[in-house]
């Protein structure tokens, strides 16, 4: 037995001295993780790709996520999947990694008005609740303004708020905490959550404020949110000067049963 004993002590010093494959730098990630990150998505291209065409790409699954993957973008993936945002300057509530509710509903289909061309939006899916009363509040500024909003973004599974992160980071300079201002992390999302589900609007037009705030802001549809929403239980997440460190996002709303609003309401504030 003496002669394993040397090798048995290698492999021991092996898993202890070994860095980790990845080390995230969530200023901005290093050079061979931006390979290894343009790697991971073009990986994940063609199958996402096929999922948005027939609208499944935000029920993606986690063993969907991982399957075109070779085990090093697997072993990139896991690192963000440990991240927490509070150890990114964030104090984002952790809503935990539901699975879709078996009451979700398509949205749609949908168009904006595009350069004077309707343009189908990506199909998008709402827990029925969230969706018949989006649909009154709809009806209502409607009626009121001529004007709707569709939705742009509903619900998304914890793997696919992963793939967007990752998608978005080369816009915010591969900065994981800059991306986590404007892209939650999986499991602090509430598009994941359907207790507070979110939905994000955009008008007839295109407009959208993803890039200005400003313009979605200075739509009347978004006054008028201001003014009704609440009465059909909606609510905006992130105002100017939020506390979550989260950029100011007009066409992000959350909803609320009133069922939770009562129960809001009644407890006594500490």
């Amino acid at each position: 037995m003496a002669p394993r004993l040397p090798l048995l002590l290698a492999v021991i010093a092996g898993l202890f001295l070994t860095p980790p494959a990845f080390a995230l730098n969530v200023q901005r990630l290093e050079p061979e993780e931006i390979a290894t990150l343009e790697a991971l998505l073009t990986a994940l291209e063609p199958a996402l790709a096929a999922k948005k065409q027939d609208g499944s790409a935000i029920l993606l699954t986690w063993e969907a996520l991982y399957e075109p993957l070779s085990s090093e973008p697997r072993a990139f993936l896991d690192q963000f999947r440990a991240l927490k945002a509070e150890g990114l300057g964030a104090t984002s509530h952790y809503f935990g990694e539901a699975g879709a509710p078996s009451d979700i509903v398509p949205v749609g289909p949908q168009h904006t008005l595009k350069h004077g061309e309707l343009t189908p939006l990506d199909p998008q899916y709402l827990p029925r609740e969230v969706f018949d009363a989006y649909q009154r509040m709809m009806d209502a500024m409607h009626a009121a303004l001529g004007k709707r909003l569709l939705v742009e973004s509903g619900y998304r599974a914890p793997a696919y708020q992963l793939y967007l992160f990752l998608f978005y980071l080369p816009k915010h300079g591969h900065s994981v905490t800059e991306t986590n201002r404007f892209v939650a992390l999986p499991g602090y999302s509430e598009h994941g959550y359907p207790p507070r589900q979110a939905i994000d609007f955009i008008n007839e037009e295109g407009i959208n404020g993803e890039d200005h705030p400003e313009e979605f802001e200075a739509l009347p549809e978004y006054q008028w949110l201001q003014q009704h929403a609440a009465e059909f239980g909606f609510f905006l997440s992130y105002p100017r000067g939020n506390a979550t460190n989260t950029a100011f996002e007009p066409w992000h709303w959350h909803y609320e049963s009133s069922d939770k609003q009562q129960a809001t309401r009644s407890t006594p504030t500490p």
